[in-house]
């Protein structure tokens, strides 16, 4: 202990900041950074939208009007807004989207390895004992005056053919839900990464002062209950968190504490929320810290949906025949119908990101009885959607993305028959639509093999769709990055091409 206290003039200059330093003097230190680094920040994002539309170079763009990290676009937008309606569990591209008339000769022929290799089969079916072709056993009549195929299942959507593009050639290496789901929310396999969500409201700040920028939504199949959906699915990951998605729950009050509670009026809330945003002004002052700031608008925005939510959710301004169009279903709180009428209302309110999770698309096993109730639960109210927004002028500015996270695969998991069969996962391709906001409409993009199982033409990344969907915003997805731990990260990672070949 000697040697500590009086060591050599080298281990001295070592041990000095350990044992010598002064914790008063540390913390002030601590806290002159915290207030330089935190200030400076606050000061440099309000200069930035002080600087004149000449001086930036790109007058022709209107600033959004919420958000402290609110910015104009890189370029013009063709969309406000993207209203993204996810089909969870991996919906059957032969079954829906992808016509391969050719395999009905191929009825319970086993599907060459040279197609589809052993590799690539999961452990819930690379047991069995035969891979037999299970072509679909649903018609594909054509749709519009673009002639699209598309499945009997999804009439109702078919009649938007023509606004419709089709990408046949969609491929991931996810091959398991949660994996597959967060790679097309976030742009990785692994959590922890902001969702794509988050990542425009982070670039574009919100069109509303009384709603989110982002909220999501999800709703149940009547036939299951589907794959687990988690929280970082909307979250913000390493981007601050006034960017997170907020969920509309699907039972009892849609925001938690969004009505005060018995014996507190509006006005005595109100009062407590000022008294919380000086105690936490205060607090900032203190530290430094941006994350308070984001608390602060939190709260206040939290105050102002208790006046827009109810007001948003009330249905009883819309006509007989839009609630008739979205279907039965549409009053029931948590249904596929009901959020989509909700995305509607959300878009008009200038919601910028709306998310419509709708699980119960894993069909290992009865498929055809299974995904003729999904499509019952979920044509009709896309349909309504897309013709909702066409007959208010919002369909041109607003992107609509339709799919799920892999696709299912073109031999039988299970016993085949003419009449049922079962679907393993599938990444190696699989279809998603994409209609309004810039998109040419009445097409098809890619192609797969004859059997639907591999990608044959112009194949389409999951990174790619996200750059695309950027783009349409007036974002270029190589430049909206966010610097976390000594790099510069992306939604798009190192990689995406925007799907040149389908802008209108």
């Amino acid at each position: 202990m000697k040697e500590l206290i009086s060591p050599d003039p080298p281990v001295k200059r070592f041990l000095t900041p350990l044992f010598m330093m002064n914790p008063i003097r540390e913390y002030q230190d601590a806290l002159t950074r915290r207030h330089f680094f935190g200030r400076a920040g606050v000061g440099l994002a309000a200069l930035s939208t002080l600087l004149s539309d000449d001086l930036r170079g790109d007058d022709s763009i209107q600033r959004n009007a919420v958000g402290e990290m609110s910015r104009l676009p890189h370029f013009v937008p063709q969309a406000r807004r993207v209203i993204y309606l996810f089909q969870s569990g991996g919906p059957s591209q032969i079954d829906l989207l992808d016509y391969k008339p050719g395999l009905k000769k191929r009825l319970g022929e086993e599907v060459p390895t040279s197609v589809y290799p052993d590799e690539r089969k999961t452990t819930m079916s690379n047991a069995q004992s035969t891979f037999a072709t299970a072509p679909s056993i649903f018609a594909f009549p054509r749709f519009g005056e673009s002639g699209l195929r598309m499945s009997e299942l999804l009439a109702n959507t078919g009649q938007f053919a023509d606004d419709l593009c089709i990408i046949h050639s969609m491929h991931t290496q996810a091959i398991n839900h949660d994996p597959a789901i967060t790679m097309m929310q976030t742009g990785s396999q692994i959590p922890g990464r902001p969702s794509i969500g988050s990542w425009l409201s982070y670039g574009l700040g919100s069109e509303t002062a009384e709603l989110p920028a982002f909220v999501a939504m999800s709703s149940r199949g009547s036939g299951r209950a589907g794959q687990p959906l988690y929280d970082r699915l909307w979250g913000s990951g390493f981007l601050p968190s006034v960017y997170q998605g907020v969920k509309f729950r699907n039972q009892g009050a849609p925001v938690l504490d969004i009505y005060d509670p018995p014996g507190v009026d509006p006005s005595m809330r109100r009062t407590m929320l000022d008294y919380l945003g000086k105690l936490n002004e205060l607090k900032f002052q203190d530290s430094g810290d941006k994350e308070i700031q984001t608390r602060i608008a939190q709260y206040e925005l939290a105050g102002r949906m208790q006046s827009s939510v109810p007001e948003l959710l009330d249905f009883g301004q819309e006509s007989k025949q839009t609630m008739e169009m979205y279907g039965p279903e549409v009053d029931r709180q948590g249904s596929y119908a009901h959020n989509c009428l909700i995305a509607r209302r959300l878009a008009e309110r200038g919601v910028r990101f709306i998310q419509l999770f709708h699980q119960g698309w894993d069909q290992h096993g009865s498929l055809p009885k299974q995904i003729r109730g999904q499509c019952r639960d979920t044509d009709q109210p896309t349909a309504a959607l897309l013709q909702d927004l066409k007959s208010r002028g919002m369909l041109d500015d607003s992107l609509v993305v339709w799919g799920g996270e892999f696709g299912r695969t073109v031999y039988s998991q299970g016993l085949l028959t003419r009449n049922n069969y079962g679907r393993d996962h599938h990444g190696n391709c699989f279809s998603v639509w994409l209609a309004g906001g810039g998109i040419q409409g009445g097409r098809t993009y890619g192609k797969t093999d004859d059997y639907s199982a591999n990608v044959a033409e112009n194949g389409v990344e999951v990174h790619d769709l996200n750059a695309t969907i950027l783009h349409q915003l007036g974002l270029d997805h190589e430049r909206l990055v966010f610097p976390f731990q000594g790099r510069d990260f992306r939604l798009t990672d190192v990689r995406g091409q925007v799907i040149q070949e389908i802008l209108a």
